[in-house]
């Protein structure tokens, strides 16, 4: 703008928003307001950094998440209600589903959270849980990378016990059916578990979680003719509910509360799968990818557990469908059908440990000998678990000891901390509610902890006490007869 001094106008030859004022001579400051960067600039929007070079749809998403909480655990819902009564057993798989579903709520909430703080587009389960520390009150920051290393080694430790489950349960179902219709060839279970090794390095080897979604539908629709197939037996049969114990013995709770929560929880598939979807916004929310997944994941299992323990009571085995008869086609194909689809889950599940065993390796070796190493690796993780499965083949016991080591504290405990931490100086809420009820969270996850894991190891010492208690009978026995007949 200047002054044309012979016709005494305003000429606006250079008049425009982003005119920088502090560069007139009057008007000295250090003050800027033409970047338009200040001006316009917005907080980091970690979706729109976020480039996934082979994203998942919502529904994948979903099927994704369905097919890493309907596993085998949902077989075990049966033996789960012999271990709290029928009462007990359907309020506390509500109460205890709505937990899990809620942890998972806040650890994925507080990623996203955290991702802006750091300004990073995703992060992983270990990733938000040293950043809530980094990000946090001052003196917890030097405990960062402790928190960071300690949820990557327990999720591989977690995640490796729940597939030497999934073996047993593909062991003990290919076990019910051959023994029955090859009876002169007779295996143990050790055996079974030994056999299942070749197709499962061979499922092993695919590395990239988009080509696991069909394996995940095979898995759901073979899960899905599985249940109707073993709904079918137990509402076929259903005696009166009264002949059932509505409360069972405070002792066994414990058990009941490890077993649903391995069944129901999924937490270390969760983080991969949010940060690998092509619309990451859709999956907290109502309705979203979270609540849909959650709701049919807790009515399923709920429904199973009451009816199935209903039908078999006490003698309700580790999996429903190794109480299904013998001698019917129908009930047997069951068992295999659940057999190939814990196979098929396997490779899911896999996915897991080893996206963070190759993230602490994959950085300290050449890249020409990467995919040799990830063979070996594969490989290896595979062949330990099949062999600690052999080691330990009681189904029901595993189950529960898996749940309240591992996932009472990676599923519970964690994600309560976390979001403590994380909120601790952006605000705890009315009367500090969030600290509070993330005690509870905590408190229950001890318990879950400390008690299921005594209850557990009890069983299980007395279950390999049983062998060597009958040896010792059965050479007191024969020692006795021999001497009878002297």
């Amino acid at each position: 703008m200047k002054l044309d001094e012979k016709k005494g106008s305003i000429v606006l030859d250079n008049f425009n928003s982003t005119a920088n004022l502090a560069t007139n001579p009057g008007f000295q400051s250090t003050l800027s307001l033409g970047s338009k960067e200040v001006i316009n600039e917005k907080a980091y929007n970690p979706f729109e950094h976020r480039k996934v070079e082979h994203p998942n749809s919502t529904v994948g998403s979903l099927v994704h998440l369905l097919k890493s909480s309907l596993g085998s655990g949902i077989l075990a819902m049966p033996a789960a209600f012999k271990n709290a009564g029928l009462i007990v057993g359907g309020i506390g798989t509500f109460i205890v589903g709505f937990i899990c579903t809620h942890c998972v709520y806040i650890l994925v909430k507080t990623s996203q959270e955290v991702c802006i703080d750091a300004k990073k587009p995703s992060m992983g389960f270990a990733e938000t849980c040293g950043a809530a520390f980094e990000f946090g009150p001052k003196r917890l920051r030097p405990w960062a990378n402790f928190a960071r290393t300690f949820v990557d080694y327990a999720l591989t430790c977690t995640y490796l016990a729940a597939l030497c489950v999934y073996i047993v349960f593909i062991a003990e179902n290919f076990k019910e059916v051959l023994d029955e219709y090859a009876p002169d060839y007779k295996l143990s279970v050790e055996t079974y578990c030994a056999l299942t090794l070749v197709p499962l390095v061979l499922i092993c080897q695919i590395r990239n979680l988009k080509w696991l979604v069909p394996f995940s539908a095979i898995a759901n629709v073979l899960l899905v003719i599985c249940f109707a197939i073993t709904m079918y037996y137990i509402f076929g049969e259903l005696p009166n509910p009264s002949e059932r114990e509505m409360v069972a013995s405070v002792t066994q709770w414990p058990l009941f509360m490890s077993t649903v929560i391995f069944a129901m929880e999924g937490i270390g598939v969760v983080m991969p799968v949010e940060n690998e979807m092509a619309k990451p916004e859709q999956f907290l929310g109502c309705p979203g990818v979270l609540n849909v997944a959650m709701t049919i994941v807790i009515g399923l299992y709920g429904v199973v557990g009451f009816f199935g323990y209903i039908r078999f009571g006490d003698d309700v085995r580790g999996s429903v469908t190794l109480n299904l008869p013998q001698d019917e086609l129908l009930a047997q194909s069951a068992k295999i059908l659940m057999a190939l689809a814990i196979l098929f889950t396997y490779s899911l599940q896999f996915y897991v440990p080893m996206e963070m065993i190759w993230r602490q390796l994959h950085h300290k070796i050449s890249v020409k000998y990467h995919n040799i190493t990830q063979i070996s690796i594969r490989t290896t993780a595979v062949i330990g678990s099949v062999a600690l499965a052999a080691a330990f083949p009681d189904l029901e016991l595993f189950i529960s000891l898996c749940g309240a080591i591992f996932l009472s504290s990676l599923g519970l405990l964690i994600p309560a901390i976390v979001e403590t931490v994380h909120k601790w100086d952006r605000g705890l809420g009315f009367l500090n509610w969030i600290l509070w009820k993330n005690c509870f969270i905590g408190l229950l996850s001890l318990v879950a902890l400390f008690a299921g894991s005594y209850v557990s190891i009890t069983g299980i010492i007395e279950k390999f006490n049983e062998p060597v208690l009958e040896k010792l009978l059965n050479g007191t026995l024969s020692g006795v007869n021999d001497t009878l007949i002297l």
